[in-house]
């Protein structure tokens, strides 16, 4: 399971900055624990894939996960030993590019020790520092 979009409107996009703290995405809104990002980066689709089948391997068929960032922002390279100029390289992948508060992973259904632990080795597959939170009330 790649995540890719499924269509796009502009398939190269520019780099663009990452900047700031995050201000949408920062709650819990489906699960009562969930991973939330301190850091800034870009977090590719192979990156999100594997944290999320490590959640799916630690929690053994119990509870329910959601993933609350997609990649949607397209990343081109230029082959090796082609020279300067010819236009933009050819789209390699994509990326989320996060800030911090973001949450990135939701879980629900299971006692906080089995979530804190899975969202742990969910978090050492991502390339930035995270927190684990709970529901507050």
């Amino acid at each position: 399971m790649v995540l890719e979009p499924k269509k796009m409107k502009h398939p190269k996009w520019q780099k663009g900055r990452s900047k700031g703290i995050e201000n949408r995405g920062t709650e819990l809104c489906f699960g009562s624990f969930g991973l939330k990002s301190l850091g800034t980066r870009w977090i590719s689709s192979a990156q999100i894939e594997a944290a999320r089948k490590v959640v799916i391997k630690a929690l053994k068929k119990k509870g329910k996960l959601w993933i609350r960032i997609f990649p949607h922002k397209p990343i081109t390279f230029k082959g090796t030993e082609v020279s300067m100029g010819g236009g933009k390289g050819s789209v390699a992948g994509y990326v989320f590019p996060i800030k911090p508060g973001r949450i990135i992973f939701e879980l629900d259904g299971v006692k906080e020790e089995l979530a804190r632990e899975s969202l742990k080795k969910a978090a050492d597959k991502l390339p930035i520092k995270t927190k684990f939170v709970k529901r507050s009330g």
